[in-house]
């Protein structure tokens, strides 16, 4: 049977045969048994109703097994048995173009190369989820492959709810993931939801088919690092960043580190993925021994190498140990998934990492308490580098959410000294570290309207990433030339990546590309792509961008930490953006409760475009790529940000149709008056 025949049959008739667990790849933790008996006999009732009722009695003790042994039902045996990666968009079966540019990125989403845990459907973050099993995949890749451009496939937490009539300027595809209502949306509950099979975690740009490996976080973190150290003004050759986490997006902190041209050192308690992380060429070295890293660190300052070490153990260790070896640490951070604390995010210390794994599903009571314990000696390791001059920055993970909730010392008393959250009287959220938004990316980046733009050449073609770097940089390059001074920085910056990105050998999965703009600079550069295409010099361009935005991320403790008006913890903005979105152009668009600090923190939406040449292509650009950019900007200027007020003035005078209510600032010493 062809590839296309294999997407088209969708769960096929017949049972294909049982697969073996491979232990050679990367698996997710197994989860902690939340169910009671009636609930797992729902579960298997949810997970039969994909299948025959002739194939029922065969199936139910498989995946009963499944749903004991790992706490989820994934359903191995239907994973198809080619090769999950991005192929042309040729390659693909259907009636249309739309639908095939979103396999091709569903399929980048699970690729070997690509996910942290393929055989479970997991891109990255422990548990951000393309789909929850493999039924799920092959109905939907079906479905696309017989929809028209008059229809749209509905998806409900990874489940093809089915094709329903629309309209050629509609979405083909709209994702929901995790909308949970709030009431249940406990830790708990949503494990329960996810085991049932009726919500996942999504992620970011996992559960929206939008993830392009690594190289989406290596740029927002290079540009993050770069900034971080022009902030406490030093040169990055010689200044060392210490942080943690080499699996899914972490991964990429490493490879910053180098195009930045500092010392990395990141730590990483999975051997698996350190070793992945060093085959890929991400990380230059794999140390092991305390001791040996410290006398390598001492060596790379001394010479002031640009160098990335992975450390294979407990980050904790680290910060102690050149704590206590009196090695200054310049930046320090964390980005481990502890949105996922209690179940393989983050892992606790003087355990192995095999028996944490059992710990996790068999104890997870000790595991959390333990977990715990680790986030106090973190947060207390960290602060005596903080006295001594060290800056360090939340990352977006939940590092300082979650270390106040474990009663850690990240809170300051009136003396300036570290505390707990018992021990002062504070806001809950007036942590004594700044997110990377609040000091970095929001006053620099989103305020001004840059962020993470996209593109995949659907050809897989490496020419054509190629062309359209050039592409890119040449339009930036023009826009650079008028561009006021507060932005050109920004632009500078990005010029300098698009020209390293290919030496710096980026590219996971997907032959895609990565860049920071503002509306003028992503619709400039995807209008120019059309004209390329429409000259038959180029592919197929599929555009998108990272969640992680101006606007289509509600997350008090990320992307919206430095809003300061008091509606943080509101989502307007990310419901409005992919509403938005769906009816100014976008091929697909998604909404998903949950992605980067944890599901039930934040809410956040994203899209995807195909782009083909056509004038009807170039009105949906000109459309939502500045709708999407400039909704955010309005947010953040209503808020007062100073930035914000001067990007959406700028957008305004260079479109009239544009009309957004600005703030009136009130005068300090009239506030103060008040009793």
């Amino acid at each position: 049977m062809t590839f296309k025949e294999q997407i088209q049959q969708g769960i096929p008739d017949i049972l294909p045969a049982k697969k073996k667990y491979d232990l050679e790849m990367n698996h997710a933790p197994k989860r902690k048994d939340i169910l009671s008996i009636d609930e797992k006999k729902l579960a298997l009732r949810n997970a039969l109703r994909y299948f025959d009722k002739k194939q029922h009695a065969e199936l139910l003790p498989e995946f009963s097994k499944e749903l004991e042994k790992y706490g989820r039902i994934y359903m191995y045996r239907f994973k198809p048995t080619y090769k999950m990666y991005a192929r042309d968009i040729s390659e693909y079966p259907g009636k249309s173009e739309q639908a095939k540019a979103i396999m091709l990125m569903i399929q980048n989403n699970l690729d070997d190369a690509v996910a942290q845990h393929p055989n479970e459907l997991i891109t990255y973050g422990g548990n951000g989820a393309v789909f929850q099993n493999w039924a799920q995949y092959l109905l939907t890749m079906k479905y696309l492959s017989e929809m028209t451009d008059k229809q749209t496939l509905t998806m409900y937490s990874g489940h093809p709810m089915g094709l329903f009539p629309s309209n050629k300027n509609a979405p083909r595809v709209v994702v929901t993931n995790g909308m949970v209502i709030p009431n249940y949306s406990k830790p708990d509950d949503l494990e329960k939801m996810n085991a049932l099979g009726v919500s996942q975690y999504g992620q970011m740009t996992a559960g929206s088919y939008m993830y392009i490996g690594p190289q989406g976080i290596v740029h927002g973190t290079t540009i993050t690092i770069l900034n971080a150290f022009r902030k406490i003004k030093k040169a990055p050759k010689g200044s060392l960043f210490v942080t943690s986490g080499l699996g899914g997006m972490s991964g990429a902190q490493p490879k910053a580190g180098n195009i930045a041209g500092c010392i990395t050192v990141c730590a990483e308690i999975n051997p698996k993925i350190t070793k992945v992380r060093l085959d890929q060429g991400w990380v230059d070295e794999k140390i092991s021994n305390l001791e040996e890293l410290v006398t390598r660190v001492k060596s790379a300052k001394e010479s002031k190498e640009t160098i990335s070490i992975a450390y294979l153990g407990n980050i904790v260790d680290v910060w102690e140990k050149f704590d206590s070896e009196n090695i200054h640490i310049d930046l320090g951070s964390d980005q481990t998934s502890l949105h996922n604390p209690w179940a393989g995010g983050y892992y606790p210390m003087d355990i192995s990492f095999e028996e944490a794994n059992v710990m996790i599903a068999e104890k997870p009571k000790l595991f959390k308490n333990k977990v715990k314990e680790t986030l106090r000696r973190h947060a207390s390791a960290i602060n005596k580098h903080a006295i001594k001059g060290t800056y360090f920055f939340d990352y977006g993970n939940a590092f300082l959410l979650e270390a106040s909730r474990a009663e850690a010392a990240v809170y300051k008393d009136e003396d300036g000294k570290f505390c707990g959250i018992n021990e002062v009287k504070v806001k809950s959220d007036d942590f004594a570290y700044n997110s990377y938004v609040q000091d970095i990316m929001g006053p620099m980046c989103f305020d001004y309207g840059f962020g993470p733009f996209r593109w995949v050449c659907s050809s897989g073609k490496q020419e054509d990433l190629v062309k359209t770097d050039a592409i890119a940089c040449k339009v930036l390059e023009k826009i650079k030339k008028n561009s006021p001074v507060e932005i050109q920085q920004q632009m500078t910056d990005n010029i300098q990546w698009i020209k390293g990105a290919q030496e710096n050998k980026l590219v996971v999965g997907s032959k895609a590309r990565i860049l920071y703009a503002d509306a003028e600079g992503r619709i400039k550069i995807a209008k120019a792509f059309n004209k390329a295409i429409k000259k038959g010099k180029i592919g197929a361009v599929v555009l998108g961008r990272d969640h992680h935005d101006v606007s289509g991320t509600d997350s008090p403790y990320r992307e919206t930490s430095n809003i300061y008006d008091g509606s943080k913890f509101t989502a307007d903005m990310a419901i409005q953006n992919v509403i938005g979105d769906s009816f100014r152009g976008a091929t697909w668009v998604s909404i998903h409760n949950g992605g980067g600090v944890g599901w039930g923190e934040v809410i956040n939406g994203g899209f995807g475009m195909l782009i083909d040449g056509s004038k009807e292509a170039s009105m949906r650009i000109e459309s939502m790529l500045f709708w999407d950019v400039n909704n955010g900007i309005s947010r953040r200027s209503w808020a007062r940000n100073k930035e914000a007020v001067f990007a959406i003035k700028r957008a305004m005078k260079a479109e009239k149709k544009l009309q957004v209510t600005l703030p009136n600032l009130v005068d300090d010493a009239l506030i103060d008056s008040i009793n």
